[in-house]
């Protein structure tokens, strides 16, 4: 399981979380695979390309399990 820290934020749009942990190669890589079908969040299918990842949510995308803190 992977960790990212929010810092001062309140939370992070989903498509530049999977960008910034290096998982797509951009933003627009990481849209494409969202409206495909391919990511998790809590558990739940997401295709919001802008949903607000927020502590305590657990992002699984192709064998990743990325925990927000």
């Amino acid at each position: 399981m992977e960790k990212f820290k929010l810092q001062s934020k309140e939370f992070i749009e989903l498509n530049n979380l999977l960008k910034v942990m290096g998982l797509c190669e951009s933003g627009g890589a990481a849209k494409a695979l969202i409206a495909e079908g391919r990511v998790n969040v809590n558990g739940n299918l997401e295709l919001r390309k802008r949903y607000k990842v927020r502590k305590g949510d657990i992002v699984e995308f192709q064998g990743h399990k990325i925990i927000v803190e």
